[in-house]
């Protein structure tokens, strides 16, 4: 199983990002991916969580600003993240679920000023 993120950078305040998450070797059917981040000095969190049939979940943190989508014809799970704060900066990183979290992808930095 390989899982690449993509799409980090530095961004200001109030802007816009897209992370990409491309998954190979994952039977993705029937089970669930998400994006968690990792700030310097805390723990590493939940950010988004969504299902082979669609169904999402996300930390309160950034609900109605984050949107977890997944494109099944090209094995990519996204992570749309809109009115960024500097709360947000933190490293990202995809992960994909089969029993526990046990597939992760080697992350991408964003880094809101």
């Amino acid at each position: 199983v390989q899982l690449v993120e993509s799409g980090g950078g530095s961004v200001q305040a109030g802007g816009s990002q897209r992370l990409s998450c491309a998954f190979s070797g994952y039977t993705y059917s029937g089970h669930c991916m998400g994006w968690f981040r990792q700030a310097p000095g805390k723990e590493r969190e939940g950010v988004a969580i969504i299902g082979s049939s669609g169904s999402t979940g996300y930390a309160d943190s950034v609900k109605g600003r984050f949107t977890i989508s997944q494109d099944n014809a090209k094995n990519t799970v996204y992570l749309q993240m809109n009115d960024l704060k500097p709360e947000d900066t933190a490293m990202y990183y995809c992960a994909a679920k089969s029993g526990g979290w046990n597939y992760w992808g080697q992350g991408t930095q964003v880094t809101v000023s």
